[in-house]
């Protein structure tokens, strides 16, 4: 299957591919999306070649539903435009061509060559070791070669339904193994990104990382810091929103990533308050994932809002301890810490505003009285916020007894409302009327 091997099992260079047939591994066309098989018919009948490949196999052959069908072809993003009319070329780092076929998309990527003699041309290029352009594009052979782990490098052939494996995925699949094609060091060098996408297949796939590239990882982190902040918004909406968020979060830690992520929230997890370790972080992603498990809705937002909170909440503190009321304290508060020092990540204004309403609304539960509470309960981050109380409260950090009464005024009836909220009037008792002047003193 492979030409040579390394001592580590790293692949040096392409040999001859093993061929998987049909009757050998269970993937059948009436998984595939309609949509996808008419992207790869079409291709080949305009003569170029075209396979399946990716997450959608490796999902398929673990017998799970894949999210999307990817496809791979030797026609080059403008030829893949020319064959379909609903097609939008995208990116300049990697130039892909998306065929709509209504709310579904078929991503359709052209084979990426290994060649470095024609990298001066400006299709490919590389800076202090990371590929920030990369439209070299090769044979089908070096495209295997470029992907980033043994499993994702799996391609499958309508044709006759065989898998063609150039890495050893398929073995890999079935050893429940996480292993890079080449060199780890250099591969993470090249894409830091792929640090994350290693801890998100360990953890969505239940899988081990090969030790080879798991020992990088310990060291790399640092090269996150060059990543561009809207990719790495991205990388981690995909970490923390596909069920899995308390495993990744202790993945992250456990290899150091984490701090060059959250700087700010790694610095107070690295402490413990009054005595405590800090468990807010993990129950609120574990609340995420039982939101997912159950197919509510989860927001980037609010993930943000709880990744971020501890410094937040550790300056609400300090300034409420100088004199400062709860309102005022939370504002400053949140105007001190500027977001690029809690985080490398570019996070979108989309998500800034309503992640700091969902803590600007936090000292307003403290007020059961009046209309005021009313107001709270109509504004349009309620429930988000009081989830969010919720949160603290379980964490220890909250009253637990103020979220309970939140609790109960959200389902007690109007007049039951009004009496939760009465303002209790102290009545003067009928002693001697103080001299006027000492009313005014």
């Amino acid at each position: 299957m492979l030409d040579s091997k390394s001592t580590t099992g790293l692949i040096e260079r392409p040999g001859q591919p093993r061929v998987i047939p049909r009757s050998e591994h269970g993937i059948s066309r009436a998984q595939i999306s309609e949509h996808a098989l008419e992207v790869l018919r079409r291709l080949r009948q305009q003569q170029f070649q075209a396979h399946l490949v990716g997450g959608g196999v490796r999902d398929l052959l673990l017998g799970r539903e894949p999210k999307d069908f990817d496809v791979v072809t030797d026609a080059t993003p403008e030829q893949v435009r020319q064959v379909f009319r609903n097609c939008r070329l995208i990116g300049r780092r990697f130039r892909l061509a998306h065929v709509y076929f209504g709310r579904e998309i078929v991503e359709v990527a052209t084979f990426r060559g290994s060649g470095a003699d024609e990298e001066a041309d400006g299709a490919r290029q590389i800076r202090n070791g990371m590929i920030v352009r990369d439209n070299l594009y090769g044979t089908i052979e070096e495209d295997a070669l470029r992907r980033d782990f043994t499993i994702n490098a799996l391609y499958y052939d309508i044709a006759d339904r065989s898998l063609i494996d150039y890495a050893g995925g398929f073995d890999d699949l079935r050893a429940g193994l996480l292993r890079l094609i080449g060199d780890p060091e250099k591969r993470y060098r090249e894409d830091p990104v792929r640090m994350l996408r290693a801890v998100r297949f360990a953890c969505k796939l239940g899988f081990n990382i090969e030790p080879g590239a798991e020992r990088p990882l310990f060291k790399l982190g640092s090269l996150l810091r060059h990543v561009p902040g809207a990719r790495l918004f991205d990388e981690l909406i995909k970490l923390f929103h596909s069920g899995y968020a308390v495993a990744a979060f202790e993945k992250l830690r456990h290899y150091g990533l984490f701090g060059y992520l959250f700087p700010a929230t790694e610095s107070c997890l690295a402490t413990e308050d009054r005595g405590f370790p800090i468990t807010f972080v993990n129950l609120g992603l574990a609340n995420t994932d039982q939101r997912i498990a159950e197919d509510k809705p989860v927001t980037p937002a609010f993930l943000y809002a709880i990744l971020l909170w501890e410094p937040v909440r550790r300056r609400w503190d300090s300034l409420m301890t100088d004199g400062l009321g709860a309102q005022e304290a939370i504002q400053e508060a949140i105007a001190e810490l500027n977001p690029r020092e809690q985080t490398s990540i570019l996070i979108p204004k989309r998500i800034t505003l309503p992640m700091r309403e969902i803590w600007s609304l936090q000292p307003r539960f403290f007020e059961r009285t009046g209309k005021r509470v009313h107001r709270l309960l109509a504004h349009p981050r309620f429930r988000a916020a009081y989830d969010f109380l919720l949160l603290r409260a379980a964490a220890g950090e909250a009253d637990g007894e103020l979220a309970e009464w939140w609790t109960r005024f959200q389902e007690a009836s109007a007049p039951e409302r009004e009496r939760m909220t009465e303002v209790k009037v102290q009545r003067r008792g009928r002693g001697r009327r103080r001299p006027r002047a000492a009313e005014h003193a």
